[in-house]
């Protein structure tokens, strides 16, 4: 036997995946009508695990449409075997669906509140937080300036002080013209 080329063997792995995948899809096909799941194209290729590409090739798509053709026939034979519902029982599934949408609404609604109720009073708490850091700073800052303001008023009343020798200094100054202006 000659040996074969890597480019042969590939083609054969991917001609016996492709017919191994071709066969899952057949036997999924299978499966499906006999549990009376709906078929389709899409429900298939889920089923299966394979692409939808694969259920729409030539040699497939021939065994899904007759699947499907065959499930519009029968649904006669489906309800005697009570895999279908009537509209009784529809409309009591109805209901009971309904209720419970509300019941989740319902749910859902008061979770919300909690959830808000809870991230407002984290925010209080951040938002207090905060407002006590900054008023702790604001005392700090104000206790600071009054020490400062205590350490500037002996300068302050010096500073008065010289300006009233100063005005006194001035008014001595402009007699002392006055005077020496008249002789």
């Amino acid at each position: 036997m000659a040996a074969r080329t890597p480019a042969e063997v590939l083609a054969e792995s991917r001609r016996n995946t492709s017919l191994l995948k071709r066969q899952r899809v057949l036997d999924t096909i299978r499966l499906m009508l006999d549990d009376g799941e709906p078929i389709s194209f899409a429900a298939v290729a889920r089923a299966a695990n394979v692409s939808t590409w694969l259920v729409y090739a030539e040699g497939v798509r021939e065994h899904v449409q007759a699947a499907l053709q065959r499930q519009e026939q029968a649904p006669g034979t489906a309800a005697v075997q009570g895999r279908k519902a009537g509209p009784a029982s529809l409309h009591a599934d109805l209901a009971m669906a309904r209720e419970e949408i509300k019941e989740l609404r319902a749910e859902r609604d008061e979770l919300r509140g909690a959830m808000r109720q809870q991230l407002g009073h984290q925010l209080d708490q951040i938002s207090n937080r905060k407002l006590t850091e900054r008023i702790t700073e604001l005392t700090e800052a104000n206790r600071k300036l009054e020490h400062e303001l205590a350490g500037l008023r002996p300068l302050a009343d010096h500073v008065q002080e010289l300006e009233r020798d100063l005005a006194a200094a001035r008014t001595s100054l402009r007699q002392m013209i006055r005077e020496g202006n008249q002789q």
